[in-house]
């Protein structure tokens, strides 16, 4: 097993200052921007009816259980 020395020399972003430190963190975005892979105007389409289908039914099911239970206590705490 080998050791690595840490206390021999800082790592070149400890050497920067703090606005070398923010320069690199904004160069770095924009690296990582760059690998982005944008959906294609069909897969936009596909993935947004996706999610609004599934929050419409997510929707529709809180709405009925908030229905069913409201109408429980109702009936159970007013007697009717």
């Amino acid at each position: 097993m080998s050791e690595v020395n840490t206390t021999r020399g800082a790592t070149p972003a400890a050497r920067r200052g703090f606005f070398g430190r923010i320069a690199l963190f904004i160069a770095q975005v924009m690296d990582e921007l760059r690998k982005v892979v944008r959906p294609t105007r069909d897969e936009l389409i596909t993935y947004t009816t996706v999610v609004l289908v599934f929050v419409i039914a997510i929707m529709l099911f809180c709405a009925v259980v908030d229905f069913g239970v409201g109408k429980l206590v109702f009936w159970a705490f007013a007697g009717s």
